[in-house]
């Protein structure tokens, strides 16, 4: 660790923790210097190297005044896991960074708010804004003058066109499309491959038809 990088305690062990450990140590200005977790969860005593203290004697080891923390948690509940752990990290007097990658495409004046992973291939056009405790996975595109509330999930390949606004902890699977100036209301979880072209009430469900297999076999195709 180099003194111009701040030390960094990761909230988790399972493989989003392993993901925030590889993006903050090799693209931020963080060090990553322990994981933590709950006590009743510890299963082993380092992971990559560093230690791995119980939550509750943490600020015996590693001081709010010294070390950030990234709650590295995933869309479990809607979301309420990460966000209940990140309320709880801030009132044990922790400040959490976020991730954004160098790989992702914003422009000037782009701030996020704490505990984000932004991924790589993330587009964030201008005037559009993130609030706290979001995740944008890999490749997704974030059109002008949207909006995403609190402690949403946004998984990969999705299209959020230009003045939407996803209301708090809301999911958002993968490749699926919302039309500009589309409101999606809180809690509201938008399957794999949706199209949505009006607005979302609270707590809404949506979801496509997966596909099913053709009663003819691939040898019997023509053409291909």
């Amino acid at each position: 660790m180099t003194e111009s990088r701040s030390p960094l305690v990761i909230f988790g062990t399972g493989q989003i923790a392993e993901l925030a450990w590889f993006y903050f140590t090799h693209d931020s200005a963080y060090q990553p210097v322990a994981f933590t977790v709950d006590r009743a969860f510890v299963d082993r005593d380092t992971f990559h190297g560093l230690p791995v203290v119980p939550f509750d004697e943490l600020p015996q080891r590693y001081q709010p005044k010294d070390a950030h923390m990234f709650v590295a948690l995933s869309y479990a509940k809607v979301n309420a896991v990460r966000t209940h752990k990140v309320k709880e990290v801030h009132g044990a007097g922790y400040r959490c960074a976020s991730y954004i990658s160098s790989r992702a495409t914003v422009f000037p004046d782009f701030t996020a708010g704490e505990n984000c992973f932004i991924l790589e291939d993330n587009t964030i056009q201008p005037f559009a804004q993130i609030g706290e405790n979001v995740t944008l996975w890999s490749g997704n595109h974030i059109g002008h003058h949207s909006v995403i509330e609190d402690n949403c999930f946004i998984s990969s390949h999705v299209v959020i066109s230009g003045g939407v606004r996803i209301g708090a902890s809301s999911f958002i699977g993968v490749n699926s499309t919302i039309r500009d100036h589309v409101k999606i209301g809180e809690r509201c979880v938008i399957g794999a491959g949706s199209l949505l072209v009006a607005d979302a009430e609270p707590e809404g469900v949506y979801s496509t038809p997966p596909a099913e297999r053709s009663r003819v076999p691939s040898s019997r195709l023509r053409n291909i």
